[in-house]
């Protein structure tokens, strides 16, 4: 029989949160609740408050920008262990680009405001986060560049 996960367990086991606490973990699963996203629905666009950000434990999403009459540009697509929306942790906390499930995705929603909080009151807590969302944030910035790379690079 296959043991239920909890949202602590989840978390426990999730690259971006390692080296916290088992009372860190406590906290943030505190912050959490499943969610599940119907393929092709936005989760969110540019400008929209980034009130929550999402560990994605099944599925796809799409990142992209779009910058009108063009289409939009998708740059990345997240799955399994992927953190989707970075935005929470860095004024003006609002979404940079647009998220859209490309399947049935499965999540947990990690409120944004409640983590916060518990950064500016637990400044280790703080800095883990600050150090794990940079790597992310330089991991994607790489990808973007080569996916530019690709696009605009000369194919002669």
């Amino acid at each position: 029989m296959k043991s239920i996960k909890t949202i602590a367990d989840i978390i426990h086991e999730h690259s971006f949160f390692k080296g916290l606490s088992k009372e860190q973990i406590e906290f943030i699963a505190g912050c959490g609740k499943n969610v599940v996203f119907e393929e092709g629905k936005i989760i969110a666009n540019p400008g929209d408050p980034a009130d929550e950000f999402y560990l994605i434990r099944e599925g796809q999403v799409a990142l992209s920008i779009s910058v009108p009459p063009r289409k939009p540009f998708l740059f990345q697509t997240l799955g399994v262990s992927d953190l989707v929306g970075l935005s929470w942790l860095i004024e003006p906390y609002l979404w940079t680009v647009s998220a859209q499930a490309l399947t049935l995705t499965k999540a947990i929603a990690l409120d944004g405001a409640c983590i916060r909080k518990k950064c500016e009151n637990d400044a280790s807590l703080g800095y883990k986060l600050m150090q794990h969302l940079i790597k992310i944030l330089v991991m994607r910035e790489d990808a973007c560049r080569l996916h530019l790379l690709d696009v605009y690079g000369d194919h002669k």
